[in-house]
């Protein structure tokens, strides 16, 4: 689980940081390649609700779960319809979801095949699950400790919880490509989690680095997070 200390410092800082608002447009990029209209969309480990917000702003009726105090208070508090709710057991009906968001939420979780699981029990047939993780134990650093990681994946380890959680993989990606160096380095002399606030200088470079990936073939290389595209088959 996410150390409330880290909570308050995503809502204060994800409308600003580089790492958060190119999430966001990753997410907007994939829900505009999902088949089908919008419909109801799940946004599993919401925090605040910055993804919940992506999903309204592209015409999801979303709702956003969120295990701690501190996120859900965030989340209506910006007016979002939002639910407590454990990952491995969702508060939700079965074959009700037409799309479920999980960012960054199965590296926290000890039984993560059993998040995916409840994702699918969820989700109607031929719905789809867009999921990202930190990847390559490599990385593993202070960072991860702090923002309460419990591992993080390869491609296999991550398509294997997913088809063992009774998903189907369409597609499995690396994103961050680009700054993985820059990160191996600087969190080997890490001592506490990289959410921070930053210089805006900084900032925009960060994020002019990142946004450049979104043109070029490096989805195939290792970087610092993978995404993939499952679906639920009848």
């Amino acid at each position: 689980m996410v150390d409330s200390t880290e909570i308050q410092k995503l809502v204060a800082l994800e409308d600003r940081h580089w790492w958060y608002r190119e999430r966001r447009a990753l997410l907007a990029r994939n829900l505009r390649r999902l088949p089908g209209p919008p419909g109801t969309a799940l946004d599993i480990g919401a925090a605040g609700g910055g993804n919940t917000r992506v999903l309204q702003k592209h015409h999801w009726s979303p709702i956003a779960v969120e295990y701690g105090h501190d996120g859900a208070t965030a989340a209506r508090k910006r007016a979002l319809p939002t639910v407590r709710g454990d990952g491995r057991h969702l508060p939700i009906r079965s074959d009700s979801v037409d799309l479920v968001v999980a960012f960054d939420v199965l590296e926290h979780i000890d039984d993560d095949e059993r998040v995916v699981t409840e994702m699918r029990r969820v989700l109607r047939p031929g719905a789809s699950a867009l999921i990202t993780v930190p990847c390559d134990m490599k990385l593993w650093s202070a960072h991860d400790v702090a923002v309460g990681h419990l591992r993080r994946y390869t491609r296999d380890t991550l398509r294997a919880v997913l088809e063992n959680g009774g998903l189907r993989v369409e597609r499995l990606w690396s994103w961050n490509v680009l700054l993985r160096p820059g990160a191996a380095y600087t969190r080997k002399k890490s001592t506490t989690s990289d959410l921070r606030k930053m210089n805006p200088l900084v900032n925009a470079a960060l994020s002019a680095v990142i946004v450049t990936e979104r043109f070029l073939p490096v989805q195939s290389l290792p970087g610092v997070s993978l995404m993939a595209r499952a679906v639920r088959d009848a």
